[in-house]
């Protein structure tokens, strides 16, 4: 790639909440041209703008193109957003902690999910931006409350995305807690490398050799099952769409439970330093994305619920799988899985975790 401007930070306004607290939006730009927009309000990345093998610049997430978009219904469908306390589904609402049991928001039917009525996705976090050797950065910070959605402790959680010049855009997590509390953010990007009506020709790769099956309210059986033999094995690039369908997810239970993909992989990989956990290729553009972690799940949702009521940028309708996440993340309801690894926070404990999405293209095979 030829060098173009340096990496660099803008701030814009993005608009104002109902109660006028302004809103602000950070573009982060390297000198290829990629881009990542960041605005205050939920953490939220509004557009990720990235070259296809033709070179031309195109924006790879869903989203809407003013705030009112991500206002309206409350982003139902978390577009871009970080998520948390805890991202993915507690049973019931509830763990039990420190003798007691602790009942937190329930928003999904019967269970917790994603932090609950107001979480992570629904506040402003401050943001502070800067430049250097490894990038464009912006720090995003906020504290949660002791009692916010039910859960104990005040949580102080800070997100500084990345990105470089290598076209990686890197997401550090960190937190402190005053009492003991479970946490597990997430990012809950929706991706479309092709900028198409829908994701089902993308090709997927996950490194993992496990999944976990959920019941009938998607929450994990407890199970790590192997993806061998099953619809859920994408140790081989896969398409989206290859075991969908009126034919193979009316016959697969999991499928059908989840309309779709809607399960955590259990990672082959994670650690200290991040490992690779999935790769997605758009065969129209020549886009590919390979997102790297250290956690030891992710969450492959291949946008089940999206029903065409979501109109996002440009007026586009957001149709049944019109992007694709992959969540990475501790296990969905591991409070009440002791087996699960833990997600508990101790005071005095200082939580990490770090994900990098890396984007490249290349020709698309004929």
């Amino acid at each position: 790639m030829s060098a173009g401007p340096p990496t660099r930070v803008a701030r814009t306004p993005f608009g104002a909440l109902p109660d006028g607290t302004p809103i602000d939006r950070y573009t982060l730009s390297n000198g290829h041209g990629t881009s990542v927009d960041v605005i205050t309000w939920g953490g939220i990345v509004t557009s990720l703008r990235t070259r296809d093998a033709a070179g031309r610049l195109g924006d790879v997430v869903l989203g809407h193109d003013t705030l009112d978009g991500y206002l309206a219904g409350g982003n139902g469908p978390y577009l871009g957003a970080l998520v948390g306390r805890f991202g993915n589904r507690i049973a019931r609402g509830r763990f039990a902690l420190g003798g007691r049991v602790h009942q937190l928001a329930c928003n999904d039917g019967p269970n917790h999910l994603h932090g609950g009525l107001r979480g992570f996705d629904k506040r402003v976090w401050s943001a502070e931006a800067g430049t250097g050797p490894e990038g464009a950065s912006l720090r995003l910070g906020l504290v949660s409350e002791d009692g916010e959605e039910g859960y104990p402790g005040r949580l102080a959680v800070t997100v500084t995305m990345t990105l470089d010049d290598a076209d990686q855009l890197r997401l550090d997590y960190a937190a402190t807690a005053d009492a003991p509390t479970h946490l597990n953010p997430t990012h809950h990007g929706y991706f479309d490398l092709d900028g198409g009506a829908d994701v089902l020709g993308h090709l997927v790769t996950l490194h993992a050799s496990r999944f976990l099956p959920v019941d009938e309210g998607l929450i994990p059986t407890g199970e790590l099952r192997p993806v061998a033999g099953t619809p859920m094995d994408f140790t081989r690039p896969t398409a989206v769409g290859a075991r969908l369908g009126a034919g193979p997810e009316a016959a697969d239970e999991q499928l059908r439970r989840a309309r779709g993909y809607d399960h955590c992989w259990v990672l082959d990989g994670g650690g200290a330093a991040p490992a690779l956990a999935a790769e997605v290729v758009g065969p129209a553009s020549g886009r590919r994305l390979e997102v790297f972690t250290t956690e030891p799940g992710v969450q492959f949702y291949s946008g089940n619920f999206l029903d065409g009521s979501v109109t996002g940028k440009g007026g586009r309708r957001y149709g049944r799988r019109a992007g694709l996440c992959l969540e990475t993340q501790h296990f969905p309801d591991s409070p009440n899985h002791p087996s699960f690894p833990g997600t508990l926070l101790m005071p005095g404990q200082a939580w990490w975790s770090t994900t990098v999405f890396r984007f490249s293209a290349e020709a698309p095979a004929r």
